[in-house]
């Protein structure tokens, strides 16, 4: 009785998407599916900005599915606890990352990207007034305007 209740309490969750750590993979994977890409410049363990977008944003299940549909996700991570630390080419690959997308260093920051890796849209910050719902018309909007070009 037990595992029925676990498989449907699984089944029944949203539908979390998938966030990459290899920023090349994502492009292929972007230009395989045609979709975007959303990098997001995150310190999981010490940015309350940042672990708010990530709740109240990344987690919810509005985004959830439409980044399944629309997005390849890239997550940029800058821990500073021992404890969650990276790999050191994991470290190398998001410095690389944050060289050329967020050369000031802010957190979170959050980048809308095409399959070639120009940029499309920017997020700096996490405006507490900011809904699921106006963060995917944004990212929309951004990608319509880039689609007809």
């Amino acid at each position: 009785m037990k595992l029925v209740l676990i498989a449907i309490f699984i089944y029944l969750l949203p539908n979390a998407p998938n966030w990459q750590l290899n920023f090349e993979q994502a492009k292929t994977e972007a230009a395989q599916t045609h979709k975007f890409i959303l990098l997001n410049f995150s310190g999981s363990d010490w940015c309350g900005p940042c672990i708010k977008l990530k709740k109240n944003i990344f987690e919810s299940a509005e985004f959830g599915q439409f980044a399944t549909d629309h997005l390849v996700l890239v997550r940029a991570d800058f821990p500073r606890l021992s404890k969650n630390q990276l790999e050191a080419r994991q470290i190398a690959h998001n410095e690389s990352l944050a060289e050329k997308y967020n050369q000031q260093g802010k957190f979170p920051f959050t980048v809308l990207l095409d399959a070639n890796g120009h940029v499309l849209k920017e997020w700096d910050g996490y405006p507490q007034s900011l809904t699921v719902s106006a963060f995917v018309e944004t990212i929309q909007s951004a990608t319509a305007t880039s689609t007809t070009k």
